[in-house]
């Protein structure tokens, strides 16, 4: 112990005489050796730091920086908001002529050089943002997302915000105030609010599976949705099933309205009438699934076929058909729609509708990589096809 304190006194007692030795210098105007620089350097103009927005953070005066300045600074200075003096630096039109000239002059009077709008360098960094990280169906998304990512020599920076209305200023502010070369978001609900800051700071952006239908002008990756439902239910009734329910998620949400469009096609088709009593709506989780599985498997008469929107639901089904004493397929035939991992190592495997995950994050990765690259895309919208997968959950009706 004894001579850890004696090295710490040392320590201590060199730092604070070379405070005073600093203190001393400035006391009779002598340089410290950090201010020291040859005289043939005063003549060389000075390379102001430039910012993510491609402003100066420096103040000078003459060819001697006198402090260092961000963007917060003069936020803060002219009573604004950090991205309203980002639209003003890149030449946003949406703000308030007022607003514009109090920045507009504290940029002037901090000497801020701006080398143009837009972004003016990469980071080498990608973002992608997601509703929740707790299912298998983000991980697989994230799995293409980093193998386009490793390819490209691209970071790729994971984050999870809450489902609903999240305001612009948390996660959307977040993103705009680090260096990244764009964003794809992966959340079921994203407001106009938020897609409006993420665009007004230049940030591309690439949106996967949208709970409604995007601006015509935004990339977006999904898949066939609507045939994926079609082919799910077509199977079970080509199995003889007709008493087929159904187990939506959100109802709001894009991609489950269109799989249990899907569903209902498939009977239309087949001169069958549609059951709307049959139809329940989860959240994509097992517990979902487990619930709305118990209410339909108590009806009187019950389905003898359940189609799940989702994996994770389907298995809730199988728990509720397990209290039940019910056996799968023998007694009720399950199909589930994304075709995860788990799906194969269930019992009994279980019949599904295969969604390309995988290639759904690389396709919006490829998509991102292109705007970054300011490249125009051969189309703002992407479908990759779906696919039944026929396993061992599904078997003719009783």
């Amino acid at each position: 112990m004894s001579f850890h304190l004696t090295i710490e006194s040392i320590w201590l007692t060199m730092l604070l005489s070379k405070l005073f030795r600093e203190k001393g210098r400035e006391r009779v105007g002598v340089p410290s050796s950090s201010e020291r620089a040859p005289e043939r350097a005063a003549t060389v103009p000075t390379v102001p730091r430039v910012s993510r927005d491609g402003a100066s953070l420096t103040r000078t005066t003459g060819n001697r920086t006198v402090g260092r300045t961000t963007l917060a600074v003069i936020a803060a200075e002219a009573g604004v908001s950090l991205p309203t003096v980002s639209k003003v630096v890149n030449g946003r039109p949406d703000v308030a002529a007022d607003t514009r000239a109090r920045v507009e002059r504290l940029l002037d009077e901090y000497q801020y050089t701006r080398v143009g709008t837009g972004r003016q360098r990469r980071s080498g960094l990608i973002d992608l943002v997601f509703s929740g990280l707790d299912s298998p169906w983000a991980v697989e998304i994230l799995r293409g997302v980093e193998e386009w990512g490793a390819s490209h020599e691209t970071g790729v920076a994971v984050s999870a915000v809450r489902h609903g209305n999240a305001r612009p200023a948390s996660w959307t502010s977040a993103l705009a105030s680090h260096d990244t070369d764009g964003v794809i978001v992966v959340i079921s609900e994203t407001t106009e609010d938020q897609l409006h800051q993420l665009r007004s700071g230049g940030i591309p952006l690439v949106v996967v599976d949208p709970a409604n239908p995007p601006p015509p002008d935004l990339a977006s990756v999904g898949a066939t949705n609507w045939a994926g439902g079609l082919a799910a239910t077509e199977h079970l009734l080509g199995l003889g099933h007709r008493r087929i329910a159904a187990i939506g998620g959100p109802e709001d949400y894009l991609c489950s309205r269109a799989r249990i469009d899907g569903y209902r096609s498939a009977f239309e088709r087949a001169g069958i009438a549609f059951d709307r009593a049959l139809v329940r709506h989860g959240d994509f989780q097992h517990e979902g699934g487990f619930r709305a599985g118990r209410e339909l498997l108590d009806l009187d008469p019950r389905p003898t076929a359940i189609f799940s929107c989702n994996d994770q639901q389907a298995l809730g089904v199988y728990e509720a058909a397990r209290q039940r004493g019910l056996r799968i397929p023998q007694d009720l035939s399950v199909v589930g729609f994304d075709d995860l991992p788990v799906a194969r190592w269930v019992s009994p495997p279980l019949t599904t509708v295969r969604q390309p995950l995988a290639e759904m994050g690389r396709a919006a990765a490829q998509m991102l990589g292109e705007l970054i690259e300011n490249r125009p895309l051969p189309s703002r919208r992407v479908e990759l096809s779906t696919e039944l997968i026929t396993r061992e959950s599904t078997g003719p009706a009783r």
